[in-house]
């Protein structure tokens, strides 16, 4: 088989498989595949009047409506992408039955899914808050935009290590939920990192998200504001989580047995 025909037969594999999520989670009725992007938004406005209603950094000057947008939709980015990923392969195992399906495939169709849901809902919220005047226009696109990649690639590569992990054990699956929360403070989504003190901005910048946040919140704010992002070590470790994430679905894939 060449490797054009093999890549072709994934995506059909893939496109049934994302076809099957949405059925099987938005269902056919009301809304149905809209669901997609109203949760989120949802979520998301809701952080944006819980926030504006205590004044969550309204100190600093800078508008409480994309800091908000941005700091949830940070969240959103490795969260729900992770928290999607835990138990596949023993929810579908049946779907093992069929000779092109892996257990990739079914992270792919899931974090396809997720991501899509996140992006559009960020869209559309970000364009409603521009036309009604509540936020200005990215002063960077393209940092707006690769903040955006970079947190994308982070909750892909955290999906499939949390995703192995609640495979081997049961009682991640439970602690996972708890985990999250309890790493709000260090997530940089409801500050940005200029604010902390110099002792705790050392701190909380070995975490890998905060450095994504930093960098969807500079194209958004522009100069209006310092913040604190290292690329060059935010792709290092995206890369050492994905290979490490890379080698559990190996893994996975041996041990699944229909």
């Amino acid at each position: 088989m060449t490797l054009q025909r093999s890549f072709a037969i994934q995506r059909r594999v893939i496109g049934a498989l994302v076809l099957r999520e949405v059925i099987t989670r938005y269902g056919r009725h009301n809304l149905g595949v809209l669901w997609m992007v109203v949760e989120p938004m949802m979520f998301t406005l809701g952080i944006v009047a819980v926030w504006s209603i205590i004044g969550i950094g309204s100190h600093s000057g800078l508008p409480l409506v994309p800091l908000a947008l941005t700091g949830y939709t940070s969240i959103l980015m490795w969260r729900n992408v992770a928290s999607r990923c835990t138990q596949i392969m023993r929810a579908n195992l049946p779907l093992m039955h069929h000779r092109n399906v892996r257990v990739l495939d079914m992270y792919i169709a899931r974090i396809i899914l997720e991501i899509g849901g996140i992006l559009l809902s960020f869209l559309v919220l970000l364009g409603a808050f521009i036309v009604t005047g509540y936020m200005d226009f990215p002063r960077d696109i393209l940092a707006t935009a690769l903040g955006l990649a970079m947190l994308a690639w982070f909750g892909v590569a955290l999906a499939m290590i949390i995703g192995y992990v609640s495979e081997i054990s049961e009682i991640v699956d439970r602690v996972w939920h708890v985990m999250v929360y309890l790493s709000l403070p260090v997530t940089g989504a409801l500050y940005i990192v200029a604010w902390l003190p110099s002792d705790f901005q050392k701190i909380v910048l070995w975490f890998p998200m905060v450095h994504g946040a930093e960098l969807l919140r500079s194209g958004i704010f522009g100069s209006a504001a310092q913040f604190y992002f290292d690329l060059p070590y935010l792709c290092l470790v995206n890369a050492i989580m994905t290979v490490l994430g890379l080698l559990f679905i190996r893994d996975l894939n041996k041990r699944a047995e229909p």
